[in-house]
């Protein structure tokens, strides 16, 4: 695909605007991994709000002495590749079974009772592809401390550009 003209669910005028780099591969990730995605398409969230991990408190953690969570990104690999949250593993986007297969394997050896945060960070959580499978998968398997990082825009924006550590 040629970046430049763009592709059919994505204008070329974006791509050519001087977004950073992390915003506009995450627009483009989001419009071409999710054809079709709309407001009608717009899921509930399997979790309850309890679960759900503010950024400023995992940055908090992970700068602590504190026991840290095992973080997994279910994310599209370029955007993990680019820059993801420190210490997290790619299992890769949940929405396909490959991503689904993946998060199984990642967490195949932790112990069910295990704290487990994941997150996405693609586009705006409410219609992110990925990150309820991934809960769903995760409750599937037995897990009872599944926390999801609160990323209501994407991940550059409630993350990277707050100054939350990365890798």
């Amino acid at each position: 695909m040629n970046l430049k003209r763009g592709c059919k669910n994505m204008p070329g005028k974006l791509l050519r605007t001087r977004l950073p780099l992390m915003v506009a591969m995450s627009m483009v990730a989001a419009a071409i991994m999710t054809p079709g995605l709309s407001d009608d398409n717009v899921q509930a969230d399997p979790w309850p709000k309890a679960e759900l991990l503010e950024p400023s408190s995992l940055a908090e953690l992970l700068k602590s002495s504190a026991p840290q969570p095992n973080i997994i990104c279910v994310a599209f690999p370029v955007l993990y590749r680019q820059r993801h949250v420190l210490h997290a593993r790619l299992a890769g986007p949940a929405s396909k079974p490959e991503g689904l297969r993946a998060l199984r394997d990642a967490v195949h050896s932790l112990p069910r009772d295990s704290q487990v945060v994941i997150y996405c960070g693609c586009c705006p959580m409410q219609k992110c592809p990925n990150v309820r499978p991934a809960y769903r998968l995760l409750k599937e398997l037995g897990f009872s401390h599944i926390r999801v990082l609160d990323l209501p825009a994407n991940f550059h924006a409630d993350w990277s550009a707050k100054g939350y550590p990365v890798e």
